[in-house]
């Protein structure tokens, strides 16, 4: 049986951003299960114990020790007032790599324009705490009142609700107007202060995290490589990316070199014809899965 002290604890967020997650991990180099199916999915490292809880809860079983580490927004460390040590951002959220928002919303239909005139009113929401601290800020007395979901639905009842979004799209399509922005989330990888200090779990974290960051950085972006005359080399160079730096390498045939890469995807469909015609041959574009800088 493996040392228990070298398990690393590690909330991994089940719900909508669970799939994303499990995504990320792949993209780093993790096999984790698709754990939909159980909260205690596997992954192929012998040294992590991944469990699947709720981000709501995430930051609280962190800061207290049930797990070492895991993944959350920023919004509920805030919300739970979680002492954890955030060890990095991680730029990725359910639908998009954009951080994600809590807005001040209410229907078409209402007068109300800005924050101020809800004084006296009822506002629903999940983010209660929050909220609260938010309208506390304005001096604007409102009761907050904590929503079982479905908040959406909810705003036709109450004078506002708070609701995260990410792309808007939910809010439009139920005929929601976005008056104001309570907070700005993105998703954090956050430790227990006691397993921070555990050489091990530490390293561990460290580990899990330069693999992440890199998976991200990797999203949007390609390898080119390519053969290049030299009497071509200044032009083809003017074709790539001001802020790139190439790679330039010797090749047997004295007369060529070898140009490697790293460029938006966005651009390469536009890039490559332009290097063909600059004179560039034996042009390979591939897929990355980490950017480690």
């Amino acid at each position: 049986m493996m040392d228990s002290e070298k398990i690393l604890k590690l909330g991994i967020p089940a719900g909508s951003l669970q799939k994303a997650t499990i995504a990320l991990f792949s993209k780093a180099g993790f096999d984790l299960s698709d754990s939909r199916r159980s909260y205690l999915p596997t992954i192929d490292d012998d040294e992590i114990q991944p469990i699947c809880l709720r981000a709501q809860e995430m930051g609280r079983y962190v800061g207290d020790g049930v797990l070492d580490a895991g993944i959350t927004g920023y919004d509920w460390i805030t919300e739970n007032d979680c002492d954890v040590v955030e060890v990095c951002e991680l730029a990725y959220s359910k639908a998009t790599s954009n951080p994600t928002r809590w807005v001040l919303c209410v229907p078409n239909e209402s007068k109300v324009t800005k924050p101020e005139e809800l004084a006296g009113g009822i506002v629903a929401t999940e983010l209660v705490g929050v909220t609260q601290k938010y309208f506390a800020e304005k001096n604007v007395d409102v009761k907050v009142e904590f929503s079982w979901g479905a908040t959406e639905v909810k705003a036709r009842l109450v004078d506002a609700i708070v609701e995260l979004t990410e792309t808007g799209t939910s809010l439009r399509a139920n005929n929601l107007r976005i008056i104001d922005t309570v907070i700005v989330s993105t998703t954090r990888l956050v430790a227990n202060r006691q397993a921070w200090q555990d050489e091990f779990k530490r390293e561990k974290i460290e580990n899990i995290a330069i693999l992440l960051k890199a998976a991200i950085e990797a999203r949007g972006k390609v390898g080119l490589k390519m053969n290049v005359r030299k009497d071509d080399l200044d032009a083809v160079l003017a074709v790539l990316p001001a802020e790139k730096s190439p790679t330039l390498s010797g090749l047997a045939d004295s007369d060529y070199v070898a140009i490697e890469v790293i460029v938006d995807d966005k651009v390469e469909r536009a890039l490559v014809p332009a290097l063909k015609r600059a004179g560039a041959s034996g042009i390979i574009t591939y897929p990355l899965n980490k950017v480690i800088h």
